[in-house]
């Protein structure tokens, strides 16, 4: 298979590695850009536009086809758009823990209300309309099934996020309806947003259509913690 990888927000292409390697180690094809605004050093002013026509720009350039467009987290959000471009390109979209937006909806509109105010002040502080993670937050909201070391080796790769780009509002009419089969790979032990406000399943996954449920244990930086098993459950979200 030939998959394509898209992040999350505060994480780069690099986040995947481990992941990659195994997917390759078994045969596959495994591409992993890093989104315009994230990464070290990135220019942070920028628009989804921009990082859909990146994703895009990567297919096209690279003569990418019989693509598994994977997305995860903020990533679900540029499968969508992406798929809206050129679903001619897609095999199939795999959405991990990820958004689901309503067409002219934002992915800052599903953040729950408990949370939403402390991103934005977050983002206020910093002066320059980023946020950052708070490792004590990061360690028990995302990677909550690992231990020190590796929570804190995941929280050192993750860089200040544009908030920008997570509020505006996104034109996803016929997404619903492209004929590209879709999968919800969920990792079951997410505790990044209070249950009682948000579920990635089936909240975001109810949002798809007709689609494939993957389920696997994990956080939500089970790429970090369980790359071998993220890899497998990749496979099988992605196969026909």
């Amino acid at each position: 298979m030939r998959f394509v990888l898209v992040h999350g927000s505060w994480h780069d292409g690099g986040c995947w590695d481990h992941v990659r390697r195994h997917l390759e180690a078994a045969g596959h094809e495994v591409h992993t850009p890093t989104l315009p605004g994230n990464g070290a050093g990135a220019a942070r002013d920028v628009t989804m536009r921009q990082v859909v026509d990146a994703v895009v720009g990567l297919l096209e350039s690279s003569g990418l086809d019989d693509v598994v467009l994977v997305g995860h987290s903020f990533g679900g959000s540029v499968v969508q758009q992406v798929a809206l471009r050129v679903p001619e390109r897609l095999r199939r979209m795999v959405f991990h823990n990820a958004y689901v937006v309503r067409d002219g909806g934002t992915v800052f509109d599903d953040v729950p209300a408990s949370v939403a105010p402390a991103f934005q002040a977050l983002a206020e502080a910093a002066g320059d309309g980023t946020v950052s993670l708070p490792f004590d937050f990061f360690r028990e909201a995302f990677c909550n099934d690992a231990d020190l070391a590796t929570a804190q080796a995941a929280h050192a790769r993750m860089t200040p996020e544009p908030l920008a780009r997570s509020t505006e509002p996104l034109a996803l009419t016929g997404f619903v309806g492209l004929p590209v089969p879709r999968s919800y790979l969920y990792a079951t032990d997410d505790n990044v947003f209070p249950a009682t406000e948000f579920s990635w399943h089936p909240q975001m996954s109810s949002r798809l259509g007709p689609f494939r449920l993957v389920q696997m244990h994990g956080s939500h930086e089970v790429l970090f913690t369980d790359p071998a098993g993220l890899a497998g459950k990749l496979v099988e979200a992605g196969r026909d």
